[in-house]
């Protein structure tokens, strides 16, 4: 989606739990997505995803310092050449080296079955059907929503003057000072990635909405803050406590220098994820930026769309500001 502003028009999993969610066929239900079951122990279904992993791993996962291969033949390893000794690689850096290779690499370099490189059949292919341009999507705030996850209950309570309560937190917006929306459920769904940030469905949009205490809980993960709470709990069992698990509390132990120690480790993979997404831009992206012209004419028009339809797919995604990755 960030790079060419599509989804797929089949999409082919596995039964996977995660797959069999309302939420994630609703997302293909809106953008009219096809989604089809591999039955199990049947491999020949996801023959292509497969043959693309192998073809990644035997070009260049396998020639990578600490790759695993010397694992499969445990009485032959010897510790000169045990993969945990040589890991250098980050998550961030292998998956800025990944991309490089998915489209730097394999997209550029002849394909035995082609006869020319997979960029260039695809060029050739969307200068012979057109962009299609009527099938973008925008990387918006609505695709946003409806990848975000909710909760167990997918609703929350507004409580009068403190909000919406998640993950042991208050979140508050200023459309729940309306009388008509307090002590309603509302529909919410939470950024993983910063808990500071909520959003609730109030009067027929997304209202964003901010934690209290939002300068200590921000950019912090929803799983920093369940393991913070669990060591809590673990406290007060041990002290036969009775105090409930408060914002107050988990800010207050998120800035000690225990939970440095507890939740370093947490952190640094927060910190890996969130690089790694980020390396996600327009920018790594071979595509050429169309500049958004007014039209005078038909002849113009005709003229701007036979251009355009020679470029590549994300040209035509980038020739509007609307389609552009916003900052968060």
């Amino acid at each position: 989606m960030r790079r060419f502003g599509r989804l797929p028009q089949t999409l082919v999993v596995d039964g996977g739990r995660e797959f069999q969610s309302t939420y994630f066929e609703t997302l293909l239900a809106v953008y009219e997505c096809v989604k089809k079951t591999r039955p199990p122990a049947k491999a020949r279904f996801g023959s292509v995803c497969e043959r693309l992993f192998g073809t990644a791993n035997t070009q260049f996962v396998h020639n990578l310092q600490g790759n695993t291969q010397s694992t499969r033949q445990v009485r032959q390893m010897t510790a000169a050449v045990n993969p945990r000794t040589h890991a250098i690689w980050t998550l961030e850096a292998l998956a800025q080296r990944v991309r490089e290779f998915a489209y730097e690499v394999y997209d550029t370099a002849p394909h035995t079955a082609l006869g020319l490189s997979p960029r260039e059949v695809f060029t050739q292919g969307m200068a012979t059907s057109g962009a299609r341009t009527h099938r973008l999507i925008p990387y918006d705030e609505h695709f946003r929503m409806l990848t975000l996850p909710t909760t167990y209950k997918e609703t929350a309570t507004v409580s009068p003057g403190k909000g919406i309560r998640l993950h042991y937190l208050y979140y508050w917006a200023d459309a729940f000072r309306d009388p008509f929306v307090e002590r309603t459920r509302v529909p919410v769904r939470y950024e993983p990635h910063d808990v500071g940030i909520a959003y609730a469905f109030v009067h027929h949009h997304w209202v964003r909405c901010t934690s209290e205490h939002y300068r200590i809980f921000r950019g912090h993960s929803t799983e920093e803050v369940q393991l913070a709470a669990a060591e809590l709990q673990q406290r007060r069992r041990k002290l036969a406590q009775e105090s409930a698990i408060t914002a107050r509390r988990l800010a207050t132990f998120l800035t000690s220098v225990e939970a440095e120690e507890r939740l370093l480790a947490q952190r640094l993979r927060d910190a890996a994820v969130k690089q790694s997404l980020e390396g996600i831009t327009w920018e790594e992206a071979d595509v050429v930026r169309v500049p958004r012209t007014p039209c005078t004419s038909p002849d113009q028009a005709v003229a701007l769309a036979s251009a355009t339809a020679e470029l590549p797919v994300a040209a035509s995604a980038v020739s509007d500001e609307r389609y552009l990755l916003p900052e968060y």
